[in-house]
């Protein structure tokens, strides 16, 4: 089973993670992709409660049946790290082959993660790169880290999208549409909720 991984805190999804998720899955042939919100995250302050964010990505995924939510960083005590939520799967499911996606930016930071050498082990990293990126200075990365520490690197190729997490939510507090960036169920339950309007 080839497994992809899109985590992020989700504050909220938005129509940029699932173009990225499905082209890893429809590019790189994947079995199926793993949508996994962050409990809390040692990188990230002030995000809005967990249980908000992940029916957020259960609501966005619901219509495509090779995406699942996995609530394994959400239910987690403490800080959530990367390295141990891939040696938990690993454990659970030792035959399965783990493809964890990545934004280029990421590449670039990812030695600042904690244990980053244990990701490079258990994983296969898929890099989504916009199409304004400047994939020489990228790969001169990605071919670092894979004389260094063995990291095995995929190049997604990705239209530019600027769409932002942050964006999404000054729109809301500026009474702004979001329709065009964020899956429309999504959109109805920020409403609903009252979601990143000035009293949250």
């Amino acid at each position: 089973m080839k497994t992809g991984i899109m985590g992020g805190t989700f504050d909220p999804i938005h129509n940029g993670h699932i173009l990225i998720a499905r082209s890893a899955y429809e590019k790189v042939g994947l079995d199926k992709v793993l949508f996994m919100p962050s409990g809390n995250s040692y990188m990230k302050k002030n995000v809005l409660d967990v249980s908000k964010r992940v029916e957020m990505v259960r609501l966005a995924i619901a219509d495509f049946p090779y995406f699942e939510l996995s609530s394994i960083e959400a239910q987690r005590q403490g800080n959530t790290y990367t390295y141990d939520t891939l040696e938990q799967l690993t454990k659970q499911n030792p035959k399965d082959e783990y493809y964890f996606i990545m934004g280029a930016d990421s590449l670039f930071s990812i030695e600042l993660w904690r244990k980053f050498e244990r990701i490079f082990e258990l994983s296969t990293i898929i890099c989504a790169v916009r199409d304004n990126y400047d994939m020489d200075m990228l790969k001169k990365k990605g071919n670092s880290l894979s004389a260094a520490y063995g990291a095995d690197i995929i190049y997604l190729d990705m239209p530019k999208t600027d769409i932002s997490s942050t964006d999404i939510r000054n729109n809301v507090k500026n009474n702004l549409p979001i329709e065009h960036l964020v899956p429309s169920k999504v959109a109805d339950y920020i409403i609903q909720e009252c979601l990143y309007n000035e009293k949250n």
